[in-house]
C-alpha cells in the first residue's frame, strides 16, 4: 500500500514549473490539498504570466530564476519543505548541437539544487528522470545519468542534515512537450506520417499518472532510490495506426542519440532492484550515509537477469487504450 504524503500546509517548490508536468502538478496538487504555498521556479517569464492568467491561486508564487543561478535558488528554497526538480534541458538533438548548455542545466544545475536544499533545510527532494538515463547513448541521458547519481549520493552528502534525496524514472510522457503524439497529430493532415523505425517500440504515460507516482513516492521515499512505475508499452506502428489509420508511412531511419527499445531497468541494476505491485524500487548500490529500510520484507527480489524493457513487456497498450489515455 501506498503511503500518501501529506501536502497539507506545506511549502513546495517545483523547478521547471511551467512546463507540461509542473503545470499538471500544479492543478492536482492544488485540488487534492491545501498547500500553504507553492512555488513555481522557472526561467521562462512568458510562460509564467500565461500560467499566472490560467490558475489565478493566491497559494502561487512564481520565482523567475536558472536552476544554473545558486544565489538565487537560494532565495527560492527558503523555508521550503519540499523540493520536485524537474526543470531540464532534455532535447537530444539540441543536446547534441548545445553539449556545454545541457551539461550546465542537467549536472551543475542538480548540484546546485542539492547544495541549497541541504543548507536550507528542505526536508525532501525528489529529482524526475527518464528511461534516456539508463544505458545513455546520447549527451542528453549520459546527463540525466550523472544527475540522478549525484541526487543519490546527495543523501550521504547531507552529512547530519535531514534533507533526504530520491529519483523517479519513467518513460515517455503522452502530450507532454517534444512528445512524438502531438507530432503525429498535425502530421496526419498530410496524409504522411514519418516513421524512424517500424520495431520501435516505448513505455508510456500519462502527466497525471506521472504526477500521481511522484506524489506517492514523496510518501514513499526513504532516500537513496530510484523508484520506477510499472508502465504499458506500445510499438511505433502501433501509435502511428492508433493515430492516423488512414495516413501513409514513410521510413525515415533512427536519429542519432535515439534507441529502438527503451530501458528502464538494465541488468545492471537488477541485483539491487525489489519489485512491488505497482513500481519497482532500485536500492542504491553505495549506502555511506548508512543502511535504509526500502520494504525489503514486503518487495520481491527480483532476478539478476532481469531487464525491463519496452519490448519485453508483459504489459501491452492497445490502440483504443492509448487514445483513451491521449484524451
Amino acid at each position: 500500500m501506498w503511503e500518501i504524503m501529506k501536502l497539507n500546509n506545506k511549502i513546495v517548490l517545483i523547478t521547471g514549473g511551467t512546463g507540461s508536468f509542473g503545470k499538471k502538478f500544479t492543478e492536482i496538487v492544488l485540488e487534492k490539498y491545501k498547500l500553504k504555498k507553492l512555488i513555481i521556479f522557472s526561467r521562462d517569464e512568458q510562460k509564467q504570466y500565461e500560467m499566472e492568467r490560467e490558475f489565478n491561486n493566491k497559494t502561487i508564487r512564481y520565482f523567475i530564476g536558472d536552476v544554473r543561478d545558486k544565489e538565487r535558488l537560494y532565495r527560492a528554497f527558503s523555508n521550503v519543505d519540499i523540493v520536485i526538480h524537474a526543470a531540464a534541458l532534455k532535447h537530444v538533438h539540441l543536446g547534441e548541437y548545445n553539449p556545454f548548455e545541457v551539461v550546465k542545466t542537467n549536472i551543475l544545475g542538480a548540484q546546485n539544487i542539492i547544495n541549497v536544499a541541504i543548507d536550507q533545510g528542505v526536508k525532501k527532494v525528489i529529482a524526475i528522470s527518464t528511461d534516456k538515463a539508463t544505458n545513455p547513448i546520447n549527451l542528453y541521458g549520459a546527463t540525466k545519468l550523472c544527475s540522478d547519481k549525484l541526487f543519490i549520493a546527495g543523501n550521504s552528502y547531507a552529512g547530519k542534515a535531514k534533507t533526504i534525496f530520491s529519483v523517479v524514472r519513467y518513460g515517455n510522457v503522452i502530450n507532454s512537450t517534444g512528445s512524438v503524439i502531438p507530432l503525429f497529430e498535425k502530421l496526419k493532415k498530410t496524409g504522411t506520417i514519418p516513421i524512424t523505425d517500424k520495431n520501435m517500440t516505448r513505455f508510456w504515460i500519462t502527466l497525471e499518472q506521472g504526477v500521481d507516482f511522484v506524489l506517492k513516492c514523496l510518501g514513499l521515499m526513504k532516500g537513496g532510490e530510484i523508484l520506477v512505475p510499472k508502465l504499458p508499452s506500445m510499438s511505433i506502428m502501433d501509435l502511428a495506426k492508433a493515430i492516423a489509420p488512414e495516413c501513409k508511412y514513410e521510413f525515415t531511419g533512427i536519429r542519432p542519440g535515439e534507441k529502438i527499445h527503451e530501458v528502464l531497468i538494465p541488468k545492471d541494476e537488477a541485483r539491487n532492484t525489489l519489485e512491488f505491485p505497482d513500481y519497482f524500487l532500485i536500492k542504491p548500490s553505495f549506502t555511506m550515509f548508512g543502511k535504509r529500510n526500502y520494504g525489503n520484507e514486503k518487495g520481491k527480489l527480483i532476478d539478476h537477469s532481469f531487464e525491463y524493457r519496452s519490448d519485453n513487456n508483459d504489459w501491452r497498450v492497445t490502440p483504443q487504450e492509448l487514445l483513451n489515455m491521449i484524451k
